[in-house]
């Protein structure tokens, strides 16, 4: 099942996750800073979407009160619900 996300107050402008169940298959983000957001991605496939979410969810950018990670963890979660 593949999910797109629109991000908010950040700097990526579109998330797409795809879940195998629970199990994060794939992830692609478009916009923000590159290499980090490649680095999350290949870190959270083949991670169970909930301990993804546990580990990224609250993560600030600077002052702002979320971050790419957060969005992330927004997505999955938003994932999870309609896969249900």
């Amino acid at each position: 099942m593949t999910y797109t996300y629109t991000p908010h107050n950040v700097c990526s402008q579109r998330m797409q996750v795809e879940l195998d169940g629970t199990t994060i298959k794939d992830v692609q983000i478009l916009g923000g800073c590159n290499g980090n957001l490649q680095g999350i991605s290949r870190l959270v496939v083949g991670m169970d979407a909930r301990e993804a979410i546990d580990r990224l969810e609250g993560i600030h950018c600077g002052p702002r009160p979320t971050s790419c990670p957060d969005q992330l963890a927004i997505a999955l979660k938003k994932a999870l619900e309609q896969a249900e």
